[in-house]
């Protein structure tokens, strides 16, 4: 698990994606009494996962996707907001590059319970 920053400090959040270079990446924007508030670009297709007891919210900063399910797609657009429940199959699909902002339980790994080629341990913090 990261370490974890006490000090208080501003972040602006559409100056920090020019830190994150490459889509599906997350980096730790901040801690929040347990949470993580990550920021990611997406582009292409994500894999199909889930997080066992654990909610995920993402907040679109810019651009747009698709929050694909099971059972239907949600399209999301700036200023959208969707919580993805626990235990809910989901992928997330961004024909061009969008930037989101995400917040789920600290050490959630980004590929939920499979570990993958796309899995992300160890989250940069900005």
């Amino acid at each position: 698990m990261p370490e974890i920053r006490k000090e208080i400090r501003k972040l602006n959040i559409p100056a920090a994606f020019d830190r994150v270079a490459e889509p599906w990446s997350p980096h730790i924007a901040a801690h929040v009494n347990g949470q993580e508030v990550r920021i990611a670009k997406l582009l292409g297709s994500f894999d199909w996962h889930r997080h066992d007891g654990v909610d995920e919210l993402f907040f679109v900063i810019k651009g747009e996707f698709t929050m694909r399910f099971r059972d239907r797609e949600i399209a999301m657009g700036e200023g959208d907001m969707i919580v993805v429940p626990a235990n809910v199959d989901h992928m997330p699909v961004a024909d061009e590059e969008c930037w989101v902002m995400a917040v789920e339980s600290a050490g959630t790994r980004n590929t939920g319970e499979k570990i993958t080629e796309r899995t992300k341990t160890d989250l940069p913090v900005l």
